[in-house]
C-alpha cells in the first residue's frame, strides 16, 4: 500500500490549526472490526473508513455467501496500554466513547477488560480488592501533582494491609509515588447474526489518540537533511512538499514559529480475519478545521498506492477495489506558521 510519496495539497492553503500535540505524544493505533473465529463464509463487501483528529468512522456491510445464517462473535480489540501520567488518559486509551450501530440502530456489546503483570493476570486480585483495571483505580489525570495516594482513587480506599497485598504482587509500586504497573487488555464484543445470502450493515466510530511532535526545527534547522525526520517520512511526504518545508531557505527565513506534526493510525489489517478481499474500500480524509488564522501551514499526507481525490479543501478520498491490506495505515497533518 506504500507509494515512495504521495502528499495532498501542495501549496499552502492559509488555513489555520492549532498545534495540541504534545512533543513527542504516541498514537495509538486501532482499526477495525474482527471476527472472533475466522469464517471464510463472510465477506466484507464493503468498508468507509473516514479519519480526522477527532473521529475514526467505519462503515462496512458484511454478506454471509452460504446457504445459512451465521451467529458468530464479533469484536473491536485494542492495543494494550499502560498508565502514563503525562501521556494520554487511561479512558481514551481504552477508547471508551467506542460506539456501535447496527442496520441503522445503537447496538450494545460487552467490555471485556483484562490486568497483567507480565504475562500474570491480576484482574481478579485488583477487582477483588475494588480497584478498576481499566481506568487504573480511577485515576485522576486533572490533579496528578497532588497527594500521589489521593490521585488513585481506588487505591486510596484501601487498606495498608490490602495496599500491602497489591505492592508484594508487583501490582502497584510506592517508590517515590503510587504507580499501578499493570497493562490493560480490552475490547469490545458482541454476537452477530449474518442472515444466509443477506448484507448487514455494521457502523463503528471512536475518538483516535493523535500522535504528534514539532521535530521540525526553526529557521536554523532547516538545512538539515529529510533522512533526519522519520515522522514526517512515514506520512509519505512528496519531494516537493519535503523541500517546502525542509529545504526552501526563503521560507525558512519568514517562518516564526515550529511546524506541529499529527498524525493518526489506523490498523488496516484486522480486516483480514474476514473472507478477503474487502470487495469495495474507500478512504475518507477530513482536515482538522481551522481556528487560529495566525497559521497558514495546513497540510494532509498518508501513504497510498493509488489516485487520490479532492473533494474540497478540507476532504480528500481515495477508492480501491479488492484490497487485501498488507501494510497499516497512517495519516499525517503538518501545520505551522509562516508569519
Amino acid at each position: 500500500m506504500r507509494k515512495p510519496a504521495l502528499a495532498l495539497a501542495l501549496t499552502f492553503l492559509f488555513i489555520a490549526l492549532p498545534i495540541r500535540a504534545d512533543d513527542g505524544a504516541a498514537s495509538i493505533g486501532a482499526g477495525g472490526l474482527i471476527l472472533m473465529k475466522r469464517e471464510p463464509r463472510i465477506s466484507m463487501a464493503k468498508e468507509v473508513l473516514t479519519i480526522s483528529t477527532t473521529r475514526v468512522l467505519v462503515d462496512y456491510d458484511f454478506r454471509n455467501d452460504s446457504d445459512q445464517p451465521i451467529t458468530t462473535e464479533v469484536a473491536f480489540p485494542i492495543p494494550p496500554y499502560e498508565f502514563s501520567p503525562d501521556g494520554a488518559s487511561a479512558s481514551a486509551q481504552g477508547f471508551d466513547d467506542f460506539k456501535l450501530w447496527i442496520a441503522g440502530q445503537p447496538a450494545k456489546f460487552t467490555v471485556e477488560t483484562r490486568a497483567y503483570v507480565g504475562q500474570h493476570d491480576v484482574t481478579a486480585l485488583l477487582t477483588g480488592l475494588g480497584v478498576d483495571p481499566a481506568s487504573f483505580g480511577h485515576y485522576n489525570y486533572d490533579s496528578p501533582f497532588q497527594d500521589a495516594l489521593a490521585t488513585f482513587r481506588d487505591v486510596a480506599l484501601l487498606t495498608p494491609t490490602q495496599r500491602a497485598q497489591l505492592v508484594q504482587a508487583k501490582v502497584i509500586d510506592v517508590e517515590g509515588g503510587v504507580d499501578p504497573l499493570w497493562r490493560v487488555e480490552k475490547k469490545y464484543h458482541w454476537t452477530q447474526t449474518f442472515p444466509a445470502h443477506a448484507v448487514v450493515h455494521i457502523r463503528h466510530q471512536y475518538t483516535p489518540v493523535v500522535g504528534g511532535s514539532v521535530t521540525i526545527g526553526d529557521t536554523n534547522h532547516y538545512s538539515a537533511s529529510a533522512a533526519e525526520f522519520a515522522e514526517l517520512n512515514s506520512f509519505c511526504p512528496t519531494p516537493g512538499l519535503l523541500h517546502t518545508l525542509i529545504q526552501d531557505q526563503a521560507l525558512a527565513e519568514k517562518r516564526n514559529s515550529l511546524i506541529g506534526l499529527q498524525y493518526v493510525d489506523f490498523i488496516l489489517t484486522t480486516a483480514n480475519t474476514w473472507k478477503t478481499p474487502i470487495e469495495d474500500f474507500t478512504l475518507n480524509v477530513e482536515r482538522p478545521p481551522a481556528r487560529d488564522r495566525s497559521q497558514d501551514v495546513n497540510f494532509v499526507s498518508f501513504c497510498w498506492d493509488g489516485p487520490v481525490q479532492k473533494i474540497d479543501a478540507d476532504h480528500f478520498s481515495a477508492h480501491v477495489s479488492g484490497l487485501v491490506p498488507a501494510k497499516e495505515l497512517r495519516v499525517g497533518y503538518i501545520m505551522g506558521s509562516t508569519k
